[in-house]
């Protein structure tokens, strides 16, 4: 990944981190992207990067991220976005505002990243990895809103791979299961909710930024340029595998 320029959105957070410093360890130069200014600048500092605040659900901004990148850097390589929320409520409690937050936030900021690398990459090819969830590939309580979104940014990735593979750009998608971040925290910080959570994953442990890094910089990096269209889950066997009891 020497020379090649990557964007990440969602930069200070849990997995946008750990991507990045996974990224800067591999010789990448990186523009980092999020809402939170003191935390993005904190980032940036620690892997030489070029710090962009931005708020990802909205499209002039999240093209001016792209724009700045190519007038700094002169060249975009790829894009991962790790953008995204939490919402556990069944559809009959969730609200019109929760619902087009959760919307907004999840898929319409995909969409809008990725409509900005692929007008950014279309001459020299690249590579987008969107975030999605495992609860795309599993039915489970309460995850409703979240779930529809998400499934939406993974039709939106196969569709766009389709749309763009003869130029030259891949886009992929990660599906976590459940990992240990800042926005999980009321889940695995509370003992009742961390144990059944930890027995519905056959690996019997909550995933770590790290582990869905590792899977972004794999689809990320040009060496695996004959994979596009596809989703990688990294949840520990919770999609699945079931235990016998």
């Amino acid at each position: 990944m020497h020379g090649k320029v990557y964007v990440v959105t969602g930069a200070s957070g849990g997995i946008g981190s750990a991507a990045c410093a996974l990224l800067a360890e591999r010789g990448a130069t990186l523009v980092v992207a999020g809402r939170d200014s003191a935390r993005l600048e904190a980032v940036a500092a620690r892997h030489g990067a070029l710090a962009v605040p931005t708020e990802a659900t909205d499209p002039a901004a999240v093209d001016a991220l792209v724009d700045r990148a190519l007038a700094v850097h002169g060249r975009l390589d790829g894009v991962a976005h790790c953008v995204g929320s939490v919402l556990l409520k069944p559809v009959h409690r969730t609200t019109d505002e929760e619902w087009h937050r959760v919307v907004s936030v999840n898929l319409h900021s995909a969409f809008y990243v990725l409509r900005a690398a692929a007008r950014a990459m279309q001459a020299t090819g690249g590579a987008v990895v969107l975030c999605s969830t495992a609860a795309t590939h599993i039915g489970m309580a309460n995850h409703e809103a979240i779930a529809a979104a998400k499934a939406g940014v993974e039709g939106l990735a196969r569709a766009a791979a389709a749309s763009y593979a003869a130029r030259g750009i891949r886009v992929n998608v990660v599906a976590p299961g459940l990992v240990r971040t800042s926005l999980t925290a009321g889940i695995t910080g509370h003992e009742p909710s961390a144990q059944a959570s930890l027995a519905m994953h056959p690996l019997r442990r909550f995933g770590e930024p790290a582990d869905v890094a590792r899977a972004i910089g794999f689809l990320l990096a040009p060496e695996n340029d004959w994979i596009t269209g596809q989703t990688l889950v990294v949840d520990g066997g919770l999609s699945g595998i079931k235990l016998p009891r």
